[in-house]
């Protein structure tokens, strides 16, 4: 499917306006799903802008991918925030928006003048986001925070040497970045629907450790929920090493033999040739769950029996879960994907043809824009947006001069 940029007009967030200081992936990954939604984003960037422009691959400097795919359906302004005109610029630009949204740490945003305080003096319907770190009422809320640092804090690698990786590794996404992500999109959502009801705005804090350890502890709390503890931490089925794509008798698939109906279609289907429908470990939810390590490893005798082909058939007519293992490069090719219009070909104003990713739900009222202008190069709508904000080209002429901002060169 091809699809052609154009600026997002529609959608359930249509006619609000986001004011975006975030930078990397957590924030830039939220605000362009509300891009996506269909909000105004205004992305304001250092003189050096975003540090994921400069991250390849890329066709041309400034233009890395991962910027690429964050930061579509914004316009780029570049303010020098430590500069009085560029703080200025920013507060003024403030005024007329219905959402701030920050991952800069909050010690440093209100060194700059921009915190929720400031900011509501300017307007006091404004919806100030932070993304930060930690839960500012704590030991830690001064300390810096990245992905790496906070999966590390809440237990990823050991989950993973749980798991059997041979010493603790971060899982290979960023992981930490996209759950908080996720998080300050409904914190902001969430927050626009308080401000309809209330008329006026608040600050809202979006910490990285905590929204990870929930996400951690619900799986993983287990014996340890309980108090005096009844066991140990960690979920059983997900950190056993038997947990993995099964080997077939010529290449691999996913399968997932879930419940006891799952089970009874899985038996029928191999024939019950080996009696593993009456072993006790097999019977019943709890028991498997008792003994998923053998379970899994026997699954996995079996599956090495028959080609992958040969199980899908086998698995879809008695309706046991299975999908195969795909690659980057199977997904942007996957029918499924293509045909709802989730992958799609576009070609880039300076960047040239690309694969796109729309926004993943559907709506019956209100859907999302199927397309949104190109992730911008750096500062191009600094004019644009500086005039809507009231300035002259003259004036804006004498803020470049002053260093307090930039155009795209």
């Amino acid at each position: 499917m091809t699809a052609q940029y154009s600026a997002s007009t529609s959608g359930p967030l249509a006619g609000v306006k986001i004011l975006d200081l975030t930078s990397v992936v957590m924030g830039p990954f939220a605000t362009q799903i509300l891009a996506q939604l269909g909000a105004e984003v205004i992305k304001v960037e250092t003189l050096e802008g975003d540090n994921m422009r400069h991250v390849g691959p890329m066709k041309h400097a400034g233009m890395g991918h991962i910027f690429l795919h964050a930061n579509a359906g914004k316009k780029s302004i570049v303010l020098n925030l430590k500069h009085a005109e560029g703080r200025e610029a920013a507060l003024k630009m403030a005024e007329g928006c219905d959402v701030f949204i920050s991952n800069v740490r909050p010690q440093a945003l209100a060194r700059l003048g921009l915190d929720y305080e400031a900011v509501r003096l300017r307007n006091p319907r404004i919806i100030h986001v932070s993304c930060c770190g930690f839960d500012q009422d704590g030991p830690d809320a001064a300390r810096p925070a990245y992905d790496d640092l906070i999966q590390g804090a809440t237990g990823v690698p050991w989950l993973m040497e749980q798991y059997g990786t041979p010493e603790p590794a971060y899982a290979p996404t960023t992981l930490a970045d996209r759950v908080t992500g996720l998080h300050t999109v409904y914190a902001v959502t969430a927050a626009l629907y308080a401000r309809s009801q209330s008329g006026v705005g608040q600050s809202v804090v979006v910490p990285m450790f905590e929204a990870m350890a929930q996400f951690i502890l619900g799986d993983h709390m287990a014996g340890l929920t309980f108090e005096p503890p009844i066991g140990k931490p960690g979920y059983a089925r997900l950190l056993t090493p038997h947990r993995k794509p099964y080997v077939t008798s010529d290449g691999m698939l996913c399968v997932l033999i879930y419940n006891d109906k799952h089970w009874r279609g899985f038996f029928q289907a191999i024939g019950e040739s080996d009696g593993l429908g009456r072993d006790p470990r097999f019977a019943t939810h709890s028991a498997r769950a008792a003994n998923i390590d053998e379970v899994y490893a026997e699954v996995a005798r079996i599956m090495r029996n028959r080609t992958t082909a040969q199980w899908r058939t086998l698995l879809d007519a008695a309706d046991v879960p299975n999908m195969p293992m795909n690659s980057p490069e199977d997904l942007l090719a996957n029918p499924q994907l293509r045909a709802t219009g989730f992958v799609s070909d576009t070609v880039h104003p300076t960047e040239g043809p690309m694969h796109t990713l729309a926004h993943p739900t559907k709506w019956s009222a209100t859907p999302p824009a199927q397309s949104f202008s190109p992730a911008p190069r750096l500062g191009e709508h600094t004019r644009q947006l500086l005039e809507e904000a009231g300035y002259t080209p003259e004036s804006i002429n004498a803020l470049i001069e002053q260093g307090a901002c930039r155009t795209d060169a």
